[in-house]
């Protein structure tokens, strides 16, 4: 009996073991699945590739089993299908277990050897959602039209934009606050753009700048052979210009570049005649030699300032720099003069001189009046050796004589920063602290609108600014998963630029275009006879049809190729029409620009069509423009993390 009744009490025992150990090991599985998922989920933000996380995690997984059997475990590792951003990293274990005295217990009450040694399987999960921060550049259109008062409402569009992103911009924050254990959740950058972008002056030695005029860009318009006095000359030496013979004083040996020339153009800002210097010159005689007709001059003495400075406007890299987010390569600050390609670097604009003569160089009331030309932007004296409108244009020798202080004022906005009216861009901010989201509202209520529409140009630094590289290096790096880069994309009209004529100029130097980030459409570009705005465009283009309708087309084309770079580099386009009129063929050519422009939604489906994903596209009014951007926003949160 006593046999008899120590069976079902080893059997409770065996159990009671059994179920103790099973319940740790079970324990210490969920608990390495855990540990190992959160380990791989950090290497999968720091850009692993797959056989290199499931690897990690397979280790990590068995190095913390506490004293389990990794041969009585298996893993199975699910990483996100979306590398673009955000998604769930699962992970699964099974354990089989194998009891320590159960089969005793088993085979005493009469089950086979094989029943009693069976396995005990079990499965546990874990899945960890991976952070998804976003970085958005705001990328809005601040050109003349912006003036505008926006359809259904009292506003002009420019106010109604700024209401706008500021809104898009809070709820953002609000969400980002609440976000703790990550490092810059979300981050707004801003890029104003009318017919050009300004990076800012305070870049005009940043590494990426041509800051030594090797780009090809940079020499356009500019002829540095016209300095060719004796002792006051230009020599190129490995692609670059300096300041040769002893004329030059102590500026001999500096190089000579669109930055140099900001520095070197002065204008007269005291005129102080010299006491008992008046001396009588005569204009006319008479017969007998003596003077019928004379004038007074004097000596001055003259203090110089400088004329102008850069206000941080660049150039359009030229094709396929200008659609692409290639690094800036090719200045001796980065690799050396002679090595990589001078043409990614960026280059200062500085509007030329274009003909015309605007003060007088003598004291002599018989000099002739200075003769204009009906150029947009001529904003300094010929030289005295130009002769014809593209030697005017070209010669360097005239910007270093000085402008004398009782020169005609210029009209607004003419001078080497012609086409530069928008306020600089914002890199990426943190506005889920409180001084970024005031620094970046604080630039949107800055923004002014005066000038042209370049969509292409704006939306190209856009990606620049969300970018890891330079110019801007605020983004985190394009591997690291579970980051989005957005561009939104604004505008209120078509892609613009135009013929001196069509402004009502004239254009003696025959190029072809007013000055603008493209610069001239004549003569092409770097020797050839083909303009920047032309390179890369499709023979649909007329490449020497100079006429406003056929640089929009450009323009537009320009845009479309920039467009699929981006998407293709996984960077999210959302694009925005604002009072665009579909019954003109400009405004209905670039909505189905802004529209293909645009990338699809992950969350929303095509109203019209619920097997395909929703454009994110927004054809605007300025009744309407609130709510879209609370839809941008909404799209937005989607992306974001929030657990």
């Amino acid at each position: 009996m006593t046999v008899v009744a120590m069976v079902p009490l080893m059997g409770a025992l065996a159990i009671a073991v059994d179920f103790t150990e099973m319940s740790r090991e079970k324990q210490a599985v969920s608990n390495a699945l855990d540990a190992a998922n959160f380990a791989t989920a950090r290497r999968l933000t720091e850009g692993a590739t797959d056989d290199q996380l499931r690897a990690y995690a397979l280790d990590f997984f068995n190095a913390n089993l506490n004293k389990i059997n990794p041969a009585n475990t298996t893993l199975s590792v699910t990483l996100p299908s979306n590398t673009a951003g955000g998604g769930l990293l699962k992970m699964s274990a099974r354990l089989d277990y194998k009891p320590y005295f159960y089969p005793v217990f088993g085979q005493l009450v009469g089950k086979s050897e094989t029943d009693a040694n069976q396995k005990i399987s079990f499965n546990v999960t874990s899945e960890v959602r991976l952070k998804n921060t976003l970085e958005v550049a705001l990328v809005l259109d601040n050109s003349g039209s912006m003036t505008k008062t926006g359809t259904g409402s009292g506003q002009t569009r420019i106010d109604l934009l700024k209401t706008a992103a500021k809104q898009l911009v809070d709820t953002l924050a609000h969400q980002a606050a609440m976000i703790k254990q990550v490092d810059r959740p979300v981050q707004f950058g801003l890029v104003p753009f009318a017919a050009s972008v300004n990076v800012g002056p305070g870049n005009g030695n940043a590494s990426w700048m041509d800051t030594e005029g090797l780009s090809p860009v940079s020499n356009e318009n500019f002829d540095w052979s016209t300095l060719n006095a004796v002792d006051k000359y230009a020599q190129q030496t490995n692609g670059i210009w300096y300041k040769r013979g002893t004329g030059w004083g102590t500026g001999e040996g500096q190089m000579l570049t669109r930055f140099s020339l900001y520095r070197d153009m002065k204008v007269v800002t005291n005129h102080e005649r010299v006491t008992n210097s008046k001396r009588v010159v005569c204009d006319e005689y008479n017969s007998n030699n003596t003077c019928k007709r004379s004038h007074d001059e004097y000596d001055y003495i003259d203090s110089y300032g400088p004329f102008a400075s850069w206000q941080g406007c660049v150039e359009a890299r030229p094709y396929p720099y200008n659609v692409n987010d290639a690094a800036p390569s090719g200045g001796s600050a980065n690799t050396g003069i002679g090595v990589g390609d001078p043409a990614t670097m960026f280059v200062p604009m500085f509007a030329p001189d274009e003909p015309g003569n605007h003060w007088r160089l003598t004291q002599d009331p018989d000099e002739a009046t200075p003769t204009t030309y009906g150029a947009v932007n001529s904003w300094w004296n010929d030289g005295a050796t130009s002769s014809t409108g593209q030697s005017r244009l070209r010669n360097m020798a005239k910007y270093f004589q000085p402008r004398p202080i009782n020169a005609p004022a210029l009209a607004a906005g003419n001078g080497p920063n012609y086409s530069c009216s928008t306020n600089p861009i914002t890199p990426l901010t943190d506005v889920s602290v409180a001084t970024g989201l005031t620094a970046i509202k604080a630039a949107i209520d800055l923004m002014k609108p005066d000038g042209g529409t370049n969509v292409p140009e704006g939306m190209a630094w856009g990606w620049r600014v969300v970018s890891s590289g330079e110019p801007f290096t605020q983004g985190r790096p394009e591997t690291e998963r579970g980051n989005d880069k957005v561009v939104i994309v604004l505008t209120d009209g078509a892609n613009t630029y135009y013929t001196p004529s069509s402004l009502g100029y004239s254009d003696p130097a025959d190029s072809k275009s007013t000055y603008a980030s493209f610069g001239y459409l004549k003569p092409g570009y770097n020797g050839t006879s083909v303009g920047r705005l032309f390179m890369g465009t499709s023979s649909t283009i007329g490449q020497f049809d100079y006429s406003n309708g056929n640089y929009t087309n450009a323009l537009n084309e320009q845009m479309a190729t920039l467009c699929n770079n981006a998407k293709a580099a996984n960077i999210m386009v959302m694009t925005v029409a604002l009072d665009l009129s579909t019954t003109k063929i400009a405004d209905q050519q670039a909505i189905e620009a802004l529209k293909s422009c645009s990338s699809n939604s992950r969350f929303r489906k095509d109203p019209t069509d619920a097997s395909k994903p929703a454009k994110l596209f927004w054809n605007a009014t300025g009744a309407s423009l609130s709510n879209d951007f609370k839809e941008i926003g909404n799209e937005l949160s989607n992306l974001r993390v929030v657990g």
